[in-house]
């Protein structure tokens, strides 16, 4: 008789399952999405987050550079938990500008959205999979900030550089917590900071971009958060059962019950009508291409549903996990001038 594994038999109730939250066109649409959102916001946990009454939002530095302003500052996105995040503003603009949040995924802090390594193997991360996200916004008129998510570098990770998500997660979920929801809750809180003290930004035009785990932060960001114009995650949107199912990821990715309600091609829906572009690896192999298709067949028939079919798209790289700014970013402005 043949044996099936635990994890194979978990994983074989993922794929079977109808997620109980799908649109099935019996309401309207916009209906849909305000009972789709606050069941999303229950299982982020986001209740559980309580938010910091003043965020103590601090400036540490101001440099002029040739290309952009940097500004580095730090906020108290609840009681005791403080995070840097970086701002860069190119030099030369004026008057309102498109502002994109940047999230680096699993690695060794958000110093790689900036260009900067701090550690050898950084520059392979920047060089070989466009990851330094900030410097190539500059070059598109943007400014950009990027933000230290929590478990990676100044925020809990190691001292050889790498993440260390497992203790905090873990230790979320038995607090009633996620630490997706926790990351949320501080790229709402970075959103609520460029509104407050930078005048400069248009609040029209906030976006979010990530890869990997940055991806998967920016996904249920702009899911949650209707402020985020235009999002564009990377090697993140993927069924759940072809990708954090289907092998060992990382803790962090995990959200208790979603797939009873959810999968991400669901998830997409409510970013609709604004603008979402999925950018993925053909050989990515832990967000597998045809899981990539799948949600995003999902996706295209909520933003039709929505009445907006031509405001999503997906960008589709040569190679493996990684981002792809020469395609992705002609896109965006694509996507951004409709």
């Amino acid at each position: 008789m043949m044996k099936v594994l635990p994890w194979q038999y978990n994983r074989d109730i993922i794929a079977n399952t109808t997620p109980s939250l799908r649109y099935s066109g019996e309401k309207p649409f916009s209906e849909w999405q305000n009972e789709a959102r606050a069941a999303l916001r229950k299982l982020l946990k986001l209740d559980a987050i309580k938010k910091s009454e003043n965020t103590n939002f601090t400036v540490e530095y101001v440099k002029e550079e040739d290309e952009y302003t940097e500004y580095r500052f730090t906020l108290e996105s609840e009681p005791g938990y403080v995070f840097p995040s970086v701002l860069r503003v190119p030099r030369g603009k004026v008057g309102k500008l498109p502002t994109i949040v940047c999230l680096q995924g699993h690695s060794t802090g958000f110093h790689i959205s900036l260009g900067k390594p701090i550690f050898e193997r950084d520059i392979k991360s920047i060089q070989g999979g466009d990851r330094d996200f900030c410097v190539r916004a500059i070059k598109e008129g943007f400014a950009c900030v990027a933000v230290e998510m929590r478990n990676f570098g100044e925020c809990g990770g190691l001292e050889t550089g790498g993440p260390d998500c497992h203790v905090s997660s873990m230790n979320a979920i038995i607090n009633g917590r996620t630490t997706i929801g926790e990351r949320v809750h501080d790229i709402s809180t970075v959103i609520d900071a460029l509104i407050e003290n930078f005048d400069f930004v248009d609040t029209d035009r906030i976006m979010c971009m990530g890869n990997s785990g940055g991806g998967t932060a920016t996904f249920y960001a702009a899911a949650i958060d209707e402020r985020i114009s235009l999002a564009m995650p990377s090697c993140a949107v993927c069924t759940y059962k072809d990708s954090i199912a289907a092998m060992k990821h990382c803790v962090c990715n995990f959200i208790p019950d979603i797939a009873n309600y959810f999968d991400m091609g669901d998830i997409g829906g409510l970013i609709a009508p604004r603008k979402l572009v999925v950018v993925n690896g053909i050989a990515d192999d832990i967000f597998p291409d045809a899981g990539v298709r799948e949600s995003f067949d999902i996706i295209k028939s909520l933003y039709s549903a929505a009445g907006v079919p031509d405001y999503c798209a997906l960008v589709t790289g040569p190679e493996g996990h990684r981002f792809y700014a020469d395609a992705a970013w002609p896109v965006l402005h694509e996507l951004e001038a409709k």
